[in-house]
């Protein structure tokens, strides 16, 4: 990794947290830090799930806890057991609560138009660009990949959505038991492999691999949430996958897609798969892709 790269993101990271005012212990000149006005705007006018506040926070269960009993002295908040789930605590504001939000975010638009009133048109056009791109890539860099169980609840939640949506994009319908299988038992080493992509604790992708004998696999259920596409999910997926097939052994990745993911094939062509004549009966598939040579990288 580049040194210099690593100064940027650490001069970023000061210049950022003097600049919003991290540091001080009245985020927005309201009266307590930013970690719990964040927790606060978290939970909103609709309430949360503690472990879904926790997943998207980042934050160590013990520190959430103690930001809640805070904020629960002050009377902000309250939580209580989901009736639905009393394995679950669901955290919501009080009427003081809900009113102190509505201050937090006035005191929120105001800072932000602070932060764009001195400049000219032109820079706060650029200031405004570069944090949407900063704030995806920020995203982007939040998204890990890693091997799963195929039956795990999390990996039937990406399969159920790959299937839905392959469903509504096919011109024919998509019925998984007619198309080539990739059962849970075939993607579990070493016979192959499932890799599931997350963010914010939530599955956001799925990617899987099979072997199939003389040095050759098969690339399966590639899928990325459509909220996360655009962050560079499906690329990191393919190259783990891709990894993988080279340290066990095999040198020739195959795979089918329908003519309606032109994303899909798009990537596999910019990856260096080219296209090849039928090699299995899938009714859904119009395209055959093959690539070779990958114990050679």
């Amino acid at each position: 990794m580049d040194a210099g790269q690593v100064q940027q993101v650490r001069s970023f990271n000061r210049a950022v947290t003097r600049r919003i005012g991290v540091l001080s212990d009245s985020y927005l000149g309201g009266g307590r830090p930013l970690a719990e006005a964040r927790v606060l705007f978290e939970i909103s006018r609709d309430g949360a799930d503690v472990r879904d506040l926790r997943a998207r926070l980042s934050l160590d269960s013990g520190y959430l806890s103690r930001l809640l009993r805070s904020l629960e002295g002050q009377g902000l908040v309250t939580s209580d057991r989901a009736r639905d789930d009393r394995r679950v605590r669901r955290a919501k504001l009080t009427r003081r609560g809900l009113k102190e939000v509505a201050e937090l975010d006035r005191r929120s638009e105001e800072f932000a138009g602070s932060l764009l009133a001195p400049l000219g048109d032109a820079q706060r056009g650029r200031l405004v660009a570069a944090m949407a791109e900063l704030e995806r890539l920020l995203r982007a860099s939040a998204v890990t990949v890693a091997p799963a169980d195929p039956a795990g609840a999390d990996a039937r939640a990406c399969l159920e959505a790959y299937f839905q949506e392959l469903d509504r994009r096919f011109e024919t319908g998509f019925d998984p038991s007619r198309s080539v299988p990739a059962d849970p038992e075939e993607l579990v080493p070493p016979r192959g492999l499932l890799l599931l992509a997350h963010l914010d604790g939530q599955p956001i992708g799925c990617g899987a691999l099979k072997a199939e004998g003389a040095g050759v696999g098969e690339i399966k259920r590639m899928w990325v949430a459509p909220e996360a596409r655009g962050l560079g999910v499906g690329q990191r997926i393919l190259e783990a996958l891709e990894a993988h097939a080279a340290r066990t052994g095999l040198d020739v990745l195959r795979l089918d897609t329908n003519r309606g993911l032109a994303e899909a094939r798009a990537m596999y062509v910019r990856n260096g798969y080219r296209e090849i004549p039928r090699y299995n009966d899938n009714p859904y598939a119009h395209h055959w892709f093959e690539k070779r040579g990958l114990r050679q990288r």
